[in-house]
């Protein structure tokens, strides 16, 4: 009796061990440095690793004139890529009325400008409330959303796929991260998703389809099962919601090992490529940000985070990255006469490769 009871405990506590030693390994594995290497397709740099993410109605929010941003943007900042959140509510006003002047104009500045141009297309493109539902569609029912989204869909490609700027469509925006304002269905499944994706490669079988995730709340398993490309976010300094009218800010403990450990995971079983669409570049208040000072603006980005960020976020080994928040650079430097992030990334996109990481 005896005999089987201790036999049973060095069972738990062998069990015990094996537990610990796995869930360390686990840890050791995202947190812990250690020599790594991608395949050189993945890890090499473009001409210039930087990009900014450019939202006209997020312009238009600040109060600036959206035309100057955007010329300022190419011209005097020096930014080389952009991705472009276009927004459905904002094109098609009324049902089967089209306006794509604002677009039109702003693939034209590219073109002319050598820049080049991820289009995020879709219902959630980014920027509050994420899904840009045009008001005429409430009365529909869940089939026929569905039915006029891809008729839209359709309309995006076909305009803009001839255009030498594009080299990528995003479809959708983070649309497997349950966050934004959202038609009941959305988050339901993934089967609609994966009609847009194939409705875009059957209308330009050329370019690859970026799917993007939360970088800090999914494994990118999702993103990576139906796009070519896994676009990822970065965010180091969040506002948690405890209620609608309290909550704290939140500092990031991941570091960038973690972000690189993820990129070789997706690399080795499904052998896509990793880019980063959104590094957070801007603050995230509890308040919207029109609604919020200054001081408090800056206690979650401000000239010294930047760097950091910036910093991190060549540590993580990825090639790409969109900076979140040019808007508000353009807005401080011209409304508050603060300029310092503006020209900081100014200098920074004067960088044109990240050095190769050969461990971290």
């Amino acid at each position: 009796m005896l005999k089987n009871i201790g036999l049973h405990r060095k069972k738990l506590i062998s069990l015990g061990i094996a537990v610990i030693i796995f869930i360390m390994a686990i840890l050791g594995y995202f947190f812990i440095p250690w020599p790594f290497s991608l395949s050189a397709s993945s890890q090499t740099p473009s001409n210039s690793p930087w990009g900014v993410d450019f939202s006209q109605s997020q312009a238009e929010y600040f109060g600036l004139d959206w035309k100057e941003t955007y010329s300022a943007i190419i011209n005097d900042l020096g930014a080389k890529n952009i991705k472009l959140h276009t927004n459905w509510n904002a094109v098609e006003t009324e049902k089967d009325k089209y306006f794509f002047d604002d677009i039109d104009w702003q693939i034209k500045q590219a073109e002319k400008n050598n820049v080049k141009i991820i289009f995020v297309v879709g219902l959630k493109t980014g920027r509050w409330p994420e899904c840009h539902t045009p008001s005429w569609m409430s009365g529909l029912s869940k089939e026929e959303q569905q039915v006029q989204l891809l008729k839209y869909v359709t309309k995006v490609v076909e305009r803009y796929k001839g255009s030498k700027a594009i080299i990528n469509w995003q479809v959708e925006n983070e649309p497997l991260f349950y966050f934004g304002e959202c038609p009941s269905w959305y988050y339901r499944s993934d089967d609609f998703l994966k009609a847009e994706v194939a409705l875009v490669k059957s209308l330009d079988p050329t370019r690859k389809i970026i799917i993007s995730d939360s970088g800090e709340q999914s494994t990118w398993f999702g993103a990576a099962k139906i796009g070519d490309i896994v676009g990822i976010t970065m965010y180091r300094n969040a506002w948690t919601s405890v209620t609608d009218t309290f909550g704290f800010g939140t500092y990031s403990f991941l570091n960038p090992v973690t972000y690189m450990r993820k990129v070789q995971i997706i690399k080795k079983v499904f052998d896509k490529d990793v880019i980063c669409i959104e590094l957070q570049a801007e603050p995230w208040t509890g308040a919207p940000l029109m609604e919020s000072s200054l001081e408090e603006q800056a206690q979650s980005m401000n000239l010294k985070m930047f760097k950091e960020d910036v910093e991190f976020a060549k540590q993580t080994g990825l090639s790409k990255f969109y900076f979140w928040g040019v808007e508000w650079w353009y807005w401080m430097k011209t409304k508050h006469n603060q300029p310092e992030i503006w020209n900081e990334a100014r200098n920074l996109f004067n960088t044109s490769v990240i050095p190769a990481q050969a461990g971290i």
